[in-house]
């Protein structure tokens, strides 16, 4: 009689790993995730927070003493990503170590792999969530506190945070059940091209901030003399390679001495009789 194939969940589940137990490791394993950054150290980056993390699962998928020794030195080595994609990882490191428990995967089969996936979540999490997301929620709650709400982006800053919760938790299941088969379904999610829409929205959200706090009366030729001055440090940022600290600090004097400019340039027309 044929004999079935156990899921590596089973697999790695017998002994000391029952369903239950594995359950509430896992959870604890969500859990833990956001500490991941809380050891930042220059020699493995987050490696310290994420092996951590991956503790409670790592105890009850291997049994033995000695695959658990060898199951943590691998999560003691360099690790770095995005802070939202920890979960995520850690879902997917915990399928492997199943997995690898079970005898499906040999160990040296997560050393190709696991420092390219880290940084490749890295570069999607900075695009969408640091330069797309993150950018749209600040920009939508100062437009709605210049125009006078209150309420309104106390909830926007709720539905955000609530919604970033069942992400990482959704991402972490997802993980834990498909593996890196998980990253095929992030492909279709086309995440870098929404990250490209929302940073277009972003430009609008900042052009309506600038009218909302722009002095009254608006004047044309101050809206033209402050793009310009925008391009000009964009341009000076990108062919100085300056920081962008110093880019905003000119910015704030050239701000701060527009006025200025501006009456000392009346009263010289004023002199030569052409104003």
């Amino acid at each position: 009689m044929k004999k079935c194939a156990m899921h590596p969940s089973e697999a790695a589940g017998s002994g000391p790993g029952t369903a239950a137990a594995r359950g509430r490791a896992f959870f604890s394993c969500l859990l833990r995730s956001y500490l991941v950054g809380a050891c930042f150290n220059t020699r493995g980056l987050q490696n310290i927070g994420f092996a951590y993390a991956m503790q409670p699962g790592l105890a009850v998928i291997h049994a033995d003493e000695q695959g658990l020794r060898q199951a943590r030195k691998r999560y003691l080595e360099h690790y770095h990503s995005h802070p939202f994609w920890a979960p995520c990882l850690v879902g997917i490191f915990l399928s492997v170590e199943m997995h690898i428990a079970s005898g499906l995967l040999p160990a040296h089969a997560l050393d190709k792999v696991k420092e390219t996936t880290g940084y490749t979540l890295s570069a999607i999490g900075d695009s969408v969530f640091a330069g797309s997301l993150l950018v749209f929620w600040s920009l939508s709650t100062c437009c709605l506190l210049v125009s006078g709400c209150r309420a309104a982006p106390l909830f926007l800053g709720l539905f955000f945070l609530c919604g970033l919760q069942a992400f990482r938790a959704f991402t972490f299941w997802a993980g834990v059940r498909g593996g890196f088969r998980f990253l095929e379904r992030l492909k279709h999610w086309n995440l870098i091209n929404w990250g490209q829409r929302v940073k277009c929205l972003n430009a609008g959200l900042l052009l309506w901030l600038w009218v909302l706090v722009w002095p009254r009366p608006l004047a044309w030729w101050q809206w033209a003399f402050g793009a310009l001055g925008m391009a000009a440090l964009g341009k000076m940022t990108y062919r100085f390679c300056l920081p962008r600290e110093v880019v905003i600090v000119l910015f704030l004097l050239a701000w701060a001495l527009f006025p200025v400019a501006v009456r000392d340039l009346r009263g010289v027309l004023t002199g030569l009789g052409l104003s």
